[in-house]
């Protein structure tokens, strides 16, 4: 992890973290096939008057049965962006540095994904952070990102937020219980808490997972505000300007 402009974090360049030393933090969503707790999702934050992060694959903006938590997402002011169109795999689980590819491929199917947003009248200008598919990504994809004049960006790690998605028969199944332990774990015994952290969780999963993370979302909010911790869209939370 390397420090940059306005104290944010990389790591194979890609952001990773806002400020650490400020106590902001971003919440993030991303969706592809499920959108199963949009409807929850959006009525907590604008209960709780709390902005988030929503990241959407192609697939997800296409899909009319989302429309409706797709506008009122918008119309709620969050930030909305691009998360690739067909929610593709760009190198190898085991060997980052293996691109499965192309350029070309990386451009078109991006490209398609920011083609939908604009069907969403959603301002592609201002949209310009990109959060990869499965959150797995190498140097030639930041760069070809940063080409784009993109910002690749991904979540903090160092809690279990990310295996919302799980579900019980997966060896890497985390309950949602345990995913809050360890976000609670990570900000009472870090030094910096979790100080400018990208928290991503998924707006919807398979319904073999019934143990649904985002209904801890109202609780988590509580707990982080009592914290004294702002909430911010990732165009705030990592300005480097």
């Amino acid at each position: 992890m390397a420090s940059g402009k306005g104290g944010v974090s990389y790591s194979s360049g890609a952001i990773i973290r806002g400020d650490s030393t400020k106590k902001q933090i971003a919440l993030v969503f991303t969706g592809d096939e499920f959108a199963d707790g949009g409807d929850y999702i959006a009525k907590t934050l604008a209960e709780k008057k709390v902005k988030a992060s929503f990241f959407f694959t192609g697939r997800f903006y296409r899909n009319k049965e989302f429309s409706k938590v797709i506008q009122q997402l918008r119309k709620d002011g969050h930030y909305l962006g691009a998360h690739s169109d067909q929610h593709l795999l760009y190198c190898d689980w085991n060997k980052r540095d293996s691109l499965l590819v192309t350029k070309k491929q990386f451009r078109f199917d991006l490209a398609d994904n920011y083609t939908e947003m604009t069907r969403h009248h959603i301002d592609v200008q201002k949209a310009t952070f990109f959060l990869p598919p499965y959150e797995w990504y190498n140097d030639s994809i930041a760069a070809w990102t940063k080409e784009l004049q993109l910002q690749l960006i991904n979540y903090t790690p160092g809690t279990l937020s990310h295996a919302d998605y799980t579900t019980p028969v997966d060896k890497n199944y985390r309950s949602s219980e345990e995913i809050y332990q360890s976000i609670i774990q990570n900000e009472q015994s870090k030094p910096a808490g979790l100080n400018g952290f990208i928290l991503l969780m998924h707006i919807g999963t398979d319904p073999k997972r019934s143990d649904k993370f985002y209904k801890y979302l109202p609780k988590l909010i509580q707990y982080l505000k009592a914290k004294g911790y702002q909430f911010q869209r990732v165009d705030s939370l990592l300005k480097t300007d």
